[in-house]
């Protein structure tokens, strides 16, 4: 059956190639590489992208057929699906009328998902679609794999619980009596954990008290939490979720017409639905840990503090997009991640908090782990619409016209004690994150190597705990406030948990990017995402590893299963240089005003008898408290008004001119063009 099965393929692919069609590549020749099915791809499915040329055609079918179709409407590629038995073919992004135009731009509306019988040889599949020159990349479908173990339960506290703690409340910032335990923020090295092993140095945090002098959150700010579902209705956490206001929990219509239903605080990519959860079995409330790191409201009395969580006023702090990945014992496809990344981008988040990924190339298999891709390349032939996503979000998140234009992508380096970072950390363009302990060591089970950008806090149980015993945080006997202490879930319902991992660290360098991005609006600095991820390296600390010199070796035990076993050696010396730079959310803030460009009033285009607004406040120091006033240089084009801070321009007839803008001792002058066929969105 396989060799009629493949002689029938072979003769359509010869028939194919006979064909007056300039897209049809050369079977010897084609430039798609051979593609790996890994563990855990999906049965049936494969991911291609088209090539440009191919766009009018795949749009015609799709729309005769309502967005989904059993083919392509190319003949020759339809001929090998047809011999393959694909049943299913379907865009992979769903069309958002908003983004659509640049969605485009960057090829992302090329991709498609085909779906075959489950006994299809996939591979095989692969192989012959490969030679049809309309198709220029084909992966697999895999699922996305948790990069922390499930069954690993936190340690849980309840609210009353962190009313008794050892540590004194002098200096602290806010009123949060967990704050007290969150030596991550403001370390000074007097605490109840250290041992005779271990000790606390004063400055192993990311500075945040430095910080908070100056900026403690702006909602403008959104990062998008990539994990479990974020619980949205956590008490320390609800005021700061991201909203889509314009939807409805567990809506069937799409009101904002983005593609997706009833996503008012994200959206479950794992069951395709707006309804975000958090309650299965499997669940961890890894996810909430993360988003309480990042943004758990400051000064409410409650709880823990957030690095960039606000002041204690109403919607003071940065807001939290959950984009649910795992769902109980289900993980995303790929598709679905990539999908998640997208859609972050096109609503609004600037951050990506990815505590996950694939092991690291050098993952020790004989401690049960399974090696990744084995660098930036062969991570890019095995996952080139991850890889696309990401481009996607770096470039295309934020905007021109706001605090910053693009995003970042930062990511968890992994946790198999690995001297290389996982992917998709390692990618050139993303944020590498690794652990750090309470006294600037490494901790015991991070990954470390030329490719982490930034290191932060994660903690460290089993150096500061009972040796040993690092597997099982529920029967803990030592003092665990060496861990990291956030948000958390218990049976569903609202509670606080330690936890550890570079999955720990990864969310206070994005906690500090939210910080430093909320200084600049409030100093009116725009940024581009380049410059940005460099001026948080350069204002990172290195001198940490001057302690490897004077420590020179740490002792742990993780990952040991005998009580009693012999402890591991760490030299120091091998991980100094190796760990990133010591984020440091104090020299960010200070750095900031002088980095960047001014805010610039964006230049405006419109239709003929239309109007357009904006707020003049955005773009000013103090912008809020000013008084403006504008000067059109050719009124019979274009008028204007200003009411408080909101600029409102009237489009009168075809042309251009110019409008200054005068607020306090400061102007700028802007460009207004008026065109009859302006389109909707007010581009030409």
């Amino acid at each position: 059956m396989k060799k009629v099965y493949i002689y029938a393929l072979a003769c359509a692919l010869t028939a194919v190639s006979c064909q007056d069609n300039d897209w049809v590549a050369d079977n010897a020749t084609s430039q798609v590489p051979e593609i790996e099915i890994p563990m855990g791809a999906a049965d049936g499915e494969l991911l291609i992208k088209f090539v440009p040329e191919m766009s009018d055609i795949l749009d015609q079918t799709l729309t005769r057929a309502g967005g989904v179709s059993t083919r392509s409407g190319i003949p020759s590629t339809d001929e090998v699906l047809s011999i393959l038995g694909a049943y299913h073919f379907e865009r992979v992004f769903p069309v958002d009328p908003k983004t659509e135009a640049r969605t485009r731009e960057a090829g992302m509306h090329l991709w498609y998902i085909v779906r075959f019988d489950k006994n299809t040889d996939l591979k095989e599949a692969a192989r012959q679609l490969r030679k049809l020159g309309e198709i220029s990349k084909i992966q697999s479908n895999p699922t996305i794999q948790r990069a922390y173990d499930p069954k690993k339960k936190p340690l849980y506290l309840s609210a009353n619980d962190l009313q008794y703690v050892t540590r004194t409340d002098e200096g602290l910032a806010f009123n949060d009596p967990g704050l007290k335990h969150q030596w991550h923020y403001q370390n000074k090295g007097n605490y109840a954990f250290v041992t005779e092993r271990a000790e606390a140095i004063a400055g192993s945090d990311v500075n945040c008290v430095e910080a908070w002098k100056s900026c403690k959150g702006d909602p403008s700010i959104i990062v998008a939490v990539l994990d479990e579902g974020v619980m949205w209705s956590h008490p320390d956490l609800k005021a700061n979720m991201w909203t889509n206001e314009s939807e409805e929990i567990g809506s069937t219509e799409d009101k904002d017409g983005n593609g997706y239903k009833g996503d008012r605080y994200g959206y479950n990519f794992v069951k395709n639905t707006g309804v975000i959860s958090w309650t299965s079995a499997e669940d961890t409330g890894h996810g909430t840990h993360v988003a309480g790191t990042i943004a758990a409201v400051n000064g409410n009395g409650t709880g823990v503090s957030g690095i960039a969580g606000g002041d204690g006023t109403e919607n003071s702090g940065v807001k939290i997009m959950t984009c649910q990945l795992f769902d109980g014992q289900y993980g995303a496809t790929l598709a679905a991640e990539a999908k998640a990344i997208k859609y972050a981008a096109d609503n609004g988040a600037v951050i990506l908090q990815c505590s996950w990924g694939y092991n690291s190339p050098d993952a020790n298999e004989a401690l049960g782990y399974v090696p990744g891709p084995k660098n930036e390349q062969d991570w890019e032939n095995q996952y080139p619409l991850e890889k696309e996503a990401l481009d996607y979000f770096i470039h295309n998140a934020g905007s021109p016209n706001g605090v910053i234009d693009g995003g970042l992508a930062i990511f968890a380096s992994g946790n198999e004690y690995a001297p290389s970072s996982s992917f998709p950390a390692g990618y050139s363009k993303c944020i590498s994150v690794s652990a750090i302990a309470a006294d600037f060591t490494p901790s015991s089970y991070t990954n470390y190597g030329a490719e982490i950008t930034l290191c932060a806090p994660g903690g460290d149980g089993d150096y500061y705990g009972t040796p040993g015993k690092a597997d099982d945080l529920t029967n803990w006997e030592g003092d665990t406030q060496g861990l990291i202490l956030s948000t958390a879930i218990k049976n569903g319902q609202p509670a606080y948990a330690y936890m550890e991992g570079t999955s720990m660290a990864c969310p206070h360098v994005s906690g500090v990017a939210a910080l430093g991005l909320s200084y600049a609006v409030k100093e009116r600095r725009h940024f581009k995402a380049a410059e940005f991820k460099e001026l948080m390296i350069q204002t990172a600390n290195s001198e940490f590893y001057n302690h490897y010199d004077e420590k020179v070796e740490k002792v742990y035990y993780y990952n040991h299963s005998t009580f009693g076993a012999p402890a591991t050696q760490m030299e120091l010396i091998s991980r100094k240089g190796k760990m990133g730079k010591l984020v440091d959310a104090g020299a960010l803030l200070k750095a900031i005003g002088n980095h960047g460009s001014d805010m610039i009033v964006p230049n405006v285009y419109l239709a003929t008898g239309k109007s357009t607004s904006i707020d003049l406040a955005r773009y000013f120091i103090d912008g809020e408290s000013l008084n403006y006033s504008c000067t059109v240089a050719n009124e019979n084009i274009a008028t204007t008004s200003v009411d408080k801070t909101i600029l409102t321009i009237n489009g009168i007839a075809d042309g251009s001119t110019t409008v200054t803008i005068q607020a306090g001792s400061k102007s700028q002058t802007i460009t207004i063009t008026v065109r009859k066929n302006a389109g909707g969105s007010g581009w030409l």
